[in-house]
């Protein structure tokens, strides 16, 4: 525990933030970095995990129908999905976040080592990556596409440590007792809303969707499902977190984060709906 003085002059004791260097190690020009490090636990993990629901699946038409696919399936999915990931979270920020910057500075689309990944994005990128592969191999998307998706919580957990590590995505200026200073985020303490995020957004929605994973529901209900619970947790985590700089708030109050999320839980709520009546 550390005090310091915040911006209204009351000395507050607050947590030190355990700087942790974000490089592993380097040889020359090559460094392994947590952040590169959480994305591929959380690819691995979710890759581990899908394999063990296909094995322990008990439904004898899609047991049947699992079997009819080349035994490199899984492997095509995950190369797509990493593919669509990686893709549509660069051009999501590009378009999102950033689009004048792009525009007068175009070949800093190609530079992805300085930043500039967005999750909206990302999950486009990935569904349409999964679609192109299940369409290629004539797999049922929206099976598919559940047993995926109750796992991707664990990347998000995996992907906001790696924030915090880094010291990036902070939270807004603050004088709870668990706030600390970031290394790039001035001198006052912030909420640590990386953490926030990990608790939501990764361990409780990854405890709710793997709970609900054998229940007898219509296809695409579970990602329908992710969609809505995402966009409310991330809405309700983003009073926390610090606003983008370049953006600040959008209509007084909201951010383009939380906009994007409502977007998001519109669409779950309208999947919900048409993978129910169906």
């Amino acid at each position: 525990m550390v005090c310091i003085k915040t911006t209204r002059g009351v000395f507050i004791s607050m947590i030190a933030y355990p700087h942790i260097d974000p490089e592993i190690f380097r040889i020359g020009q090559f460094s392994i970095r947590w952040y590169g490090l959480m994305y591929a636990v959380g690819f691995a993990a979710s890759y581990l995990l899908v394999r063990y629901q296909l094995k322990k699946n008990q439904d004898p038409d899609f047991r049947n129908h699992i079997q009819k696919l080349p035994p490199t399936f899984l492997d095509s999915l995950y190369t797509y999905l990493i593919l669509g990931l990686v893709i549509g979270a660069r051009v999501g920020y590009i378009l999102f976040y950033d689009l004048s910057n792009y525009l007068n500075h175009p070949l800093e689309v190609f530079a992805v080592w300085h930043g500039g990944m967005s999750f909206h994005g990302g999950l486009i990128g990935t569904l349409f990556g999964g679609y192109w592969c299940c369409k290629k191999y004539r797999a049922d998307f929206w099976r598919m596409a559940d047993l995926v998706i109750v796992t991707a919580p664990i990347g998000l957990a995996c992907g906001r440590l790696g924030n915090f590590i880094n010291g990036e995505l902070y939270g807004r200026i603050t004088d709870v007792p668990w706030a600390m200073v970031f290394p790039s985020g001035g001198p006052f303490p912030r909420h640590p809303s990386q953490l926030y995020e990990f608790a939501l957004e990764g361990v409780f929605l990854f405890i709710i969707l793997w709970s609900l994973k054998n229940r007898k529901l219509a296809a695409g209900s579970l990602s329908a499902l992710f969609l809505v619970l995402y966009g409310v947790f991330r809405f309700f985590v983003e009073f926390f977190r610090e606003p983008d700089a370049h953006i600040g708030f959008i209509a007084g109050f909201l951010t383009m984060g939380q906009l994007l999320c409502i977007l998001t839980a519109f669409v779950g709520i309208l999947l919900l709906f048409i993978r129910q009546r169906r």
